[in-house]
Order: C-alpha cells, then structure tokens, then sequence
C-alpha cells in the first residue's frame, strides 16, 4: 500500500494567528487558572539551557523545565542515541515480553542505586511511580496476612496528583476537592535538632499499634513544599526506628534523583536506605515521559507466588517503551561522566559564592541550598498563586530568566550543562527583583 504524500500547501494552517492565540482556543494548562492567566507563552525551540519563544526571545531555564533536563535541552547524543533506537523497536507490550533497552537500563540503573535496590518496576510520570510505591508498601503486608492499611508521611509534602499520591500529599492547594477520597494516612512533622527526639518518642509510642504500613518521604528537600530541606541525620533516626517495625520505607526521589543533591540519589546521604524508591524526571532526561519504581529483594518477595493474585496487578501501556529506556541510558552514560559530575561540582560552588554574596540582603528571610539546589525566602508575605508571586516571575521572564517563584520562595535548579556566564545572569536578575522589592 502506498501513502500519498499530502499537498505541501494543504498542511500549513492560512492564519496569522500567534501559537499563544491559538492555544486558547482548545488547550487546558496544568496548575492554572485560564481566567486569571489566560495567555500562555509560545516556546518554539530549546537548546541546552535556554528556551526560545515563538518571536526569538531567550530565556536561561533556571528550573530545567520542572526538574527534567538536566543534561540540556535537545542534547545531541541523547538525540542520536534515541534516533538510532527509533528504527530498530519503537514500542512493544512489556507484560509477556522484554527488549534491549530496558534489560540494559535495569543493569546500568542498579548499579548507581542504592546497593539493597534489586527490582525495577516501570510506569510513566512520577505520580504513578509513587502510586506504585504505596501499592507495594500496602500489599506486601496484605500478601504476608497482616492488617496494615495506614501510610505514614511528612507534614508539607507532595507527591503527586493521583490519588494515592495526593492521599500522602498536604498540600491542600492541590487536594481540596478531593480529600474525602483519600487511603489513610497520618503525618509527622520533618525533622530538625529541635524536635527529632520528640518526634521519635512519639512515634515509638504510635508504632505499637502494628498497623503503618509505609513511611512515604522526600529524602532531604520537599519540592512543592518550597524546597522546604532537612538533615540526613534525623531523616536517618526515623528511618531506623520504623525499619525495626517493619514499617516499609518509600523515597520519593522523583525531584531529588540523579545528582541534583550532589550524590547521584539523596538516599546517598542515608546510612539507612529505603525499601522502594520512586524515580521519574531526569530518569529519561526530559525527552520522554518515564518512571520507574525500585524496591528490594524482600519486597519483590513478598509478591513472588504461585497465587496469581499475590501478584502486583498494576500496568501501563507504555510501560518501559523502549525509547524512553534509550533516553534513559544516555542520559545515565552523561550523569556519570567525568564533564557532568565536574559541572555539578561547579554549580554546587557558584550557589555558594552567591550565597555568601546575598544572604544578609534586607529583603532576605532565609537561604539554604542542597547540592544544585538553591532557596531563598523573601521577607514579603505572598499567596503560593497571587499578584506578588506573579510580578516576581513577570520581572524574571522580562530579563530572560526562566524562574517560577513558590510562594515567597526563588528557587535554582538548572540544567548541568548551563555555563558560567548563564548562572551569573540568573543571579544577576535575582539581584534586581529583590533591590525592586
């Protein structure tokens, strides 16, 4: 059978129309609301650290599109690697079957985690690799007999929009609607040296009842919670007392994975690691949605059974698609190269010197950085979504500088490829929005 190729004239749309404009007419925008912001900006290409908008505007991305392109935009031997892959097996059915990509990428992956890690489990955006997480945690006590029905999770954080994750979620921003819906969960505040022991007393006292399931966290920095961070070392106490009641531990690595802390997974800076990991993000370095769920050998265990409905009834259709694992493995290849880890090093060292620079400015509540992640609290009260916050990114995106402000938090997280140059300008800007304050 042949195709015919369409008449070049037929697909080109007759309209003077901009991207922006048409947007509107069809399209419904995550975390927005099109009434107050009804007008989204058109970006045509991207390159490395910087988005270009449909007139030729550029913007460093000082967020690496939401925590993703940590190797650049459109790198050029992901690409090819992708390329290459493309026209030898684009899709497959991964309940039956296998391929190259995914078998490689669980060999590679295992070997940066984090050493008990045995088991890969794929899906396709982070919601879903928490979703998974707490599955697993519940069932595996479903599967061993035992009567475990409660997550346990940090006061502040976020998981994702699906329900089990928005369950061990607090944000009430994004869960209002739908609470009554939700698994049980009880929360605990994060740890610090003031309440750590409190903290562990209580929990001691609450664990006798045998009936929390898993411990459900993001090691060292809450995302969505404003890059909210605490210390491995009371995260490391919890984690201990709750393994020895058999608590399963879940880290939500979906923001923290891949280098970003400055070790390739937060749980690196843990004596005591987690039972499940949740992975997505820069897993497939912002090419291609994928996620991925780790556990140990123990919990992969308690699933292994000639019961079929012992088994972990939990699939997606493109599950492990194999150019997403491609994206995957390229993207491993560059975080562990000698280039990258010296970049990261380099960024880790420029947020300090900016730091020293800034940190006693009027304007400024706090700072405090995690690896590539840098924080600052203003000393201006502002909505998570409000006027403030949104002049604030309005004056970052006029000077070229792709931020989005959380509240009265300015947060840096950048592509590993950004240079010198295009962190001085983003600090640089920071600068002047806060002498404009």
């Amino acid at each position: 059978m042949h195709l015919r190729k369409p008449n070049r004239h037929s697909t080109q749309l007759m309209t003077t129309e901009s991207l922006s404009e048409r947007d509107k007419k069809h399209l419904w925008h995550p975390l927005t609301q099109h009434k107050l912001h009804p007008q989204m900006l058109a970006i045509a290409k991207a390159k490395g650290a910087v988005l270009y908008d449909e007139h030729g505007k550029e913007y460093i991305d000082g967020i690496a599109s939401w925590y993703t392109c940590m190797y650049g935009h459109c790198n050029d031997y992901i690409l090819e690697k992708v390329h290459q892959q493309m026209q030898r097996l684009d899709q497959v059915v991964f309940s039956g079957f296998t391929h190259e990509p995914a078998v490689r990428l669980s060999e590679e992956l295992i070997k940066i985690l984090p050493a008990n890690q045995e088991k890969l489990f794929f899906s396709d955006n982070g919601s879903t690799a928490v979703e998974i997480g707490i599955k697993m945690a519940l069932q595996y006590h479903f599967n061993k007999g035992e009567k475990r029905q409660i997550m346990l999770a940090f006061e502040d954080g976020f998981h994702g929009d699906t329900f089990g994750a928005m369950s061990v979620s607090s944000l009430s921003v994004y869960n209002g609607p739908f609470e009554d819906f939700f698994i049980a969960v009880e929360r605990i505040p994060v740890p610090t040296k003031e309440n750590i022991t409190d903290i562990l007393k209580q929990l001691s006292s609450r664990l006798q009842q045998n009936n929390i399931a898993g411990f459900i966290y993001e090691p060292l920095v809450q995302g969505a919670a404003a890059m909210k961070m605490h210390d491995a070392e009371g995260l490391d106490q919890i984690l201990r007392l709750l393994k020895r009641h058999e608590v399963l531990c879940v880290a939500d690595e979906v923001m923290t994975g891949f280098g970003k802390t400055g070790k390739h997974f937060a749980s690196d800076h843990l004596t005591t690691k987690p039972d499940i990991i949740c992975l997505s993000k820069a897993l497939t370095a912002g090419l291609m949605p994928m996620a991925i769920t780790s556990c140990t050998q123990d919990v992969y265990d308690a699933f292994y059974s000639d019961d079929m409905a012992k088994g972990l009834f939990h699939g997606h259709t493109y599950t492990a698609n194999p150019l997403a694992c491609t994206a995957a493995l390229a993207g491993l290849e560059l975080l562990l190269s000698e280039e990258i880890q010296n970049n990261i090093q380099r960024i880790i060292v420029s947020h300090q010197r900016f730091n020293e620079e800034i940190k006693n400015h009027p304007k400024i509540e706090n700072t405090r950085q995690c690896g590539t992640i840098y924080a600052l609290n203003l000393n201006v009260k502002m909505e998570r979504y409000g006027n403030l916050r949104d002049k604030l990114m309005g004056h970052f995106m006029e000077n070229g500088v792709f931020l989005r402000p959380l509240g009265n938090t300015i947060y840096i997280l950048t592509p590993y490829v950004i240079s010198d140059g295009q962190l001085q300008k983003i600090y640089d800007t920071i600068k002047s929005a806060l002498d404009a304050l």
